[in-house]
């Protein structure tokens, strides 16, 4: 004979199913998983280029006289910073701003703010100033990147130059003319 215990058995069955069903699609349809660089790709991409930008930029393209007594090569932001004049600050904004908005890399528009770090010998303590500016004003939906570039300033070979470079000096008097690596702190952010 059949009882009705068999006809439990199905029904408890068919509602386990379908609640298991249910479960799988709310899980899949809610979790998504996520990698330790899916979130980080746009700063990743920011920070090389930015790298990419400083380095083309410190790369040696002319040969100087250094207070004729040597001529060596010497890349275009050793000359920027070593001669912060009008002409060269108006350089390395539009060198700069050209290779950080390359419109087949990134299609916003950055933005930055360089500040050289340097050591100054007399009084043996680092200093900072202001170097170059896109904008001062940090309005981007993102936050910003650091890229960092130690560049060498040939100064005079093994001796003081007669007088200090009124250029240099004009900016930060405590910075001196001597053969010296400083730091070029960049921070660049999307507008």
């Amino acid at each position: 004979m059949v009882n009705d215990a068999g006809q439990l058995y199905t029904i408890e069955g068919v509602a386990a199913a379908i609640l298991l069903l249910v479960t799988v699609y709310i899980v899949l349809g809610t979790t998504t998983v996520f990698t330790p660089g899916d979130s980080h790709i746009s700063d990743l991409q920011l920070v090389q280029l930015g790298d990419d930008a400083l380095a083309m930029m410190d790369t040696p393209t002319q040969y100087v006289e250094t207070y004729n007594i040597s001529t060596e090569k010497q890349s275009v932001l050793e000359n920027d910073i070593m001669n912060p004049t009008a002409a060269n600050l108006t350089n390395f904004y539009s060198n700069l701003t050209n290779y950080l908005n390359v419109k087949s890399v990134s299609r916003d528009h950055l933005n930055y703010n360089a500040i050289v770090w340097y050591r100054n010998s007399t009084s043996n303590s680092t200093g900072n100033y202001q170097f170059n500016s896109s904008s001062f004003n940090m309005t981007g939906r993102e936050h910003y990147v650091r890229v960092t570039r130690l560049v060498y300033l040939s100064g005079l070979p093994n001796q003081s130059p007669p007088n200090p470079s009124p250029t240099i000096t004009s900016l930060n008097p405590a910075m001196d003319n001597r053969p010296q690596t400083v730091l070029l702190d960049v921070t660049i952010w999307r507008d």
